[in-house]
């Protein structure tokens, strides 16, 4: 079986964002894969130890984006692909879609695509959903147990009411949630085989189309305004301090 796992390079999740000349910025913190796509590249390599066959990783951008490949590859993933062309501009999730799409059609014999639930920087968690559609294929999101066998899946998806049993025709695209199962770490080994591993680029020619336009653009951004925050501790009995916070919650106007 070949299964496609795409990922995305973002700031640490420790990282302080912030905004300077109209820019996004995030100091020197470092650049991590995407904590939740840790989550589709352990989903893939048990679907590849249940089933056999290879799992390749998938990302775009520039070549500093090729440390979560590496990371993919450290974990486990057979190869790796990056997506990268002097044409493209601003990308919004559409745009990504489009790309990701293509790349899996340019692998070619692609069974099983695997996502993280969302990305930490733009939190749309839609990516999944339009690479499918572009592809023509089922997509199944929010997958916590995965079931291969005879052309078909089987997924458990977690959602805020419970648990959904739904059922689909591969190839198909899945975003994987963090009920699936703790990733496994790197090992010492896959660290060194990252490291050394060449990482093919495809360029827009190679994919077969033009530069996607982004649809969704950001005009302007911005910081959060400042919050005058204050605390106060209420001392004293239980009592006591019942009966005062009470009379500040009355006197806020709260109560």
């Amino acid at each position: 079986m070949k299964i496609v796992v795409c990922v995305k390079q973002v700031p640490d999740s420790a990282a302080k964002v912030t905004v300077e000349n109209g820019k996004v910025t995030w100091g020197d913190a470092p650049l991590v894969i995407n904590p939740w796509d840790e989550f589709a590249v352990e989903a893939a390599l048990r679907q590849k130890e249940a089933l056999g066959g290879t799992v390749t990783a998938v990302t775009i951008g520039g070549e500093g984006t090729k440390d979560a490949l590496k990371h993919a590859l450290a974990m486990g993933a057979d190869d790796a692909i990056l997506v990268n062309d002097p044409a493209l501009g601003t990308l919004d999730t559409q745009a990504v879609a489009q790309l990701l799409a293509a790349a899996i059609k340019k692998i070619g014999g692609v069974e099983m695509v695997f996502f993280g639930r969302q990305a930490i920087d733009g939190d749309s968690g839609i990516v999944p959903a339009q690479t499918a559609r572009l592809l023509g294929w089922p997509s199944l999101t929010l997958a916590s147990v995965i079931q291969a066998e005879a052309g078909a899946v089987r997924v458990e998806r977690s959602t805020e009411e419970g648990r959904q049993i739904v059922k689909a025709k591969l190839p198909a695209v899945l975003s994987v949630a963090k009920d699936y199962g703790e990733p496994r770490y790197p090992s010492f080994m896959g660290i060194r085989k990252a490291q050394r591993a060449e990482i093919p680029t495809l360029a827009l020619a190679d994919l077969g189309i033009p530069a996607p336009a982004a649809v969704v653009t950001w005009p302007e951004v911005m910081n959060l305004p400042a919050r005058d925050v204050k605390c106060e501790i209420i001392g004293g009995t239980p009592e006591e301090a019942a009966n005062a916070l009470v009379d500040k919650l009355i006197a806020e106007k709260v109560l």
